[in-house]
């Protein structure tokens, strides 16, 4: 009998020769860029900095895409949205110190949305480390200690004959379900170091599957069978699985009304007689969820703006699937289900009676004309308009990339995403300048399809020089900047909460004019031309930004 750990891959003479006689020139940076290669990766964003230096050179001598943008923390939030529309690890190139530590805030938002990005820092070299106050430039005392609390995993390489292992290892930890961000630390001195390690090849780091056991698996079909008002939440898990297709099956199968979180958007069918859409915080749907017997929560561990800001209260049995072992049962008492989104919901698929309800899509409607009727009682007549207006536009298999905005909180609960995995945000952990960036590193991934970004103008500055960046690789993004002169929604929660605002008021360029400076065509648009304008600019090659100048208000909350 053989077994796997039996089997020996024999190379061939040329893979001998080739690892016998490596080219001449290269070093531990080299040893990086090869192993990325093998794994499959063909773009890697970033940007230079001293002791990574050696990466960056290597760069030249392999087939890797580089695209550069202007500040760490952006160059983060474009490979955040690489691997979010790619599925693929996304390689994020960095240096010491403030380099590094400019991306913790991108790398945070790629923890909270399951995000595969391989981070890959360089450190000072390695007499600096220990401890130690040696001064070196960049120096930390423990730079890694600094990442340990957001990535995935940290992966530290001391030998250049450690770096193809290392990255290895953190390319499969950054694609096991939950998809996430991981930390690779190398030495500037190993990086720079000549080697004769032969070339890397073809590598194979595909992670383990996240298998349902069966046991809990049939349990579940047992209760969702059995239920006389099953309800589903679907979130973020889904999208990132790719399970779609698997949802809609299911919910079809139960008859079972579907809500999506606003990290599972496009998740389920806008417009299905099923769909819930995404109103969670609504007090309607709180409700409604509430009321269901059985109730099935897919890749989403109900956090605050997934349970109407922890006011939601089951009374039914709960039934959670989540891929993140943190995430399970953490908010509420459930048949708790590890796995994979995907791989529960096909087992479900296969063991779930089918069951028929034709009150099913008449509570649906029911729900849905109660909040549109709250939403219609306060005269926000402008803000569906201006979001109509952009769905309008914007090509149903384009992505958009949204800001922590107005017009974003609107969509998050509004917004008809049409096709999955094509609108994203940073509802995960709320970082501002995150729209524009993350588009960019979307047009990197696909650049056959205009991209839409969404940003306010206070969220527009933290990433304004990225308009360089875009103008350099000539990406297709069209930048919607929603003026009203100041951070909008802090402004409604600081008068809500005080009667009036304090530091909420800002100066701001004409973004027109400064769009303009970079080469970027740019135009002031109204409500009623708003759609034309943005039309025109997903038409033309190139990136454009549309500036709007409004002033909107959030509907009311009902959590409080």
């Amino acid at each position: 009998m053989t077994h796997d750990h039996d089997l020996v891959l024999r190379p061939t003479a040329a893979q001998t020769e080739a690892a016998l006689n490596p080219p001449a020139g290269r070093n531990g940076g080299d040893l990086v860029v090869e192993t990325l290669s093998g794994l499959g990766a063909t773009t890697v964003f970033g940007l230079p900095g001293q002791h990574a230096l050696g990466m960056f050179d290597a760069l030249r001598r392999s087939s890797l895409r580089y695209v550069g943008l202007r500040v760490e923390n952006n160059a983060g939030f474009a490979a955040d949205a690489y691997g979010r529309v790619t599925g693929e690890a996304a390689p994020l190139l960095l240096s010491t110190g403030p380099g590094a530590l400019m991306s913790l805030a991108a790398l945070q938002e790629a923890a909270a949305a399951s995000a595969p990005v391989l981070a890959i820092g360089s450190q000072v070299p390695s007499a600096g480390l220990g401890g130690g106050r040696h001064g070196y430039l960049h120096e930390l005392r423990d730079q890694q200690a600094s990442f340990r609390d957001i990535v995935k995993s940290v992966h530290v390489v001391r030998t250049a004959s450690q770096i193809p292992s290392a990255i290895a290892a953190a390319w499969e930890s950054a694609l096991t379900a939950p998809h996430g961000p991981v930390w690779v630390e190398i030495p500037q001195d190993v990086l720079l170091a000549g080697t004769t390690f032969p070339v890397v090849t073809a590598m194979d780091a595909t992670p383990d599957d996240v298998v349902p056991r069966p046991e809990l698996t049939a349990v579940a079909a047992d209760l969702l069978s059995n239920a006389a008002r099953p309800a589903i939440i679907a979130g973020g898990g889904v999208v990132r699985s790719d399970a779609s297709g698997k949802l809609l099956a299911l919910a079809e199968k139960l008859d079972a009304p579907v809500v999506t979180t606003f990290g599972g958007k496009g998740a389920f069918p806008w417009e299905h007689p099923l769909s819930l859409q995404s109103w969670l915080e609504d007090r309607h749907t709180t409700d409604f969820l509430e009321s269901a017997d059985v109730l099935l929560v897919v890749g989403s561990g109900l956090g605050e703006l997934s349970s109407n800001y922890h006011t939601f209260a089951p009374r039914g049995r709960v039934i959670q699937i989540e891929a993140d072992l943190g995430k399970l049962e953490s908010n509420h008492p459930a048949l708790g289900i590890h796995a994979d989104a995907r791989l529960a919901l096909s087992a479900l698929l296969e063991t779930v009676a089918e069951r028929e309800d034709p009150s099913a899509a008449a509570s649906v409607r029911d729900v849905l004309a109660a909040v549109r009727a709250r939403i219609d009682a306060q005269e926000l007549t402008l803000e569906q308009r201006i979001l109509a207006s952009v769905r309008e536009a914007l090509p149903d298999d384009s992505p958009s990339f949204w800001d922590m905005t107005i017009l974003a909180y609107w969509a998050w609960s509004a917004f008809d995403a049409r096709k999955p995995n094509t609108m994203h945000s940073a509802q995960g952990a709320g970082g501002l300048g995150y729209g524009f960036p993350a588009a960019l590193g979307a047009a990197a991934a696909d650049p056959s399809r205009p991209v839409l970004a969404v940003s306010g103008d206070g969220g527009a500055m933290y990433s304004i020089a990225e308009l360089a960046t875009a103008r350099q690789y000539g990406l297709p993004v069209t930048w919607l900047i929603v003026d009203d002169g100041g951070y909008g929604i802090l402004r409604e929660y600081m008068t809500d909460a005080f009667g009036e605002a304090t530091a909420t008021e800002l100066a701001r360029p004409d973004f027109v004019a400064l769009a303009e400076s970079f080469g970027v065509p740019a135009v002031r648009t109204s409500p009623e031309s708003l759609s034309e304008d943005l039309a025109k600019a997903f038409a033309q090659p190139g990136p454009s930004v549309v500036v709007l100048p409004a002033l909107l208000r959030m509907f009311a909350p009902t959590h409080l």
